[in-house]
């Protein structure tokens, strides 16, 4: 199934506090329940003013239905082609 990214424009997101960052994960997870399992959320970066989410799903609806349940932002959603590391080096 494809991963994807999704940039979220949250600003003042670096300063969230754990407890903020507890509740948004706790509505996200509700929201994911309630879908179904072809959709996964991997994890999630915070950045000063954003948040880099990496999902699991068939397609990009299915990602921007949950950000629509959520009432997450979704300013961009892309489909990661590749992965690489260090060791692609090799």
């Amino acid at each position: 199934m494809p991963k994807y990214i999704i940039e979220r424009e949250i600003p003042g997101a670096g300063a969230l506090t754990l407890q903020d960052l507890q509740a948004i994960s706790q509505k996200s997870c509700g929201v994911l329940h309630n879908m179904g399992p072809r959709i996964q959320w991997l994890e999630s970066y915070v950045t000063e003013d954003k948040v880099y989410c990496l999902y699991i799903a068939p397609d990009e609806a299915t990602v921007r239905a949950h950000a629509e349940q959520g009432e997450f932002p979704a300013n961009r959603i892309s489909r990661i082609k590749s992965v690489i590391d260090p060791t692609t080096a090799e």
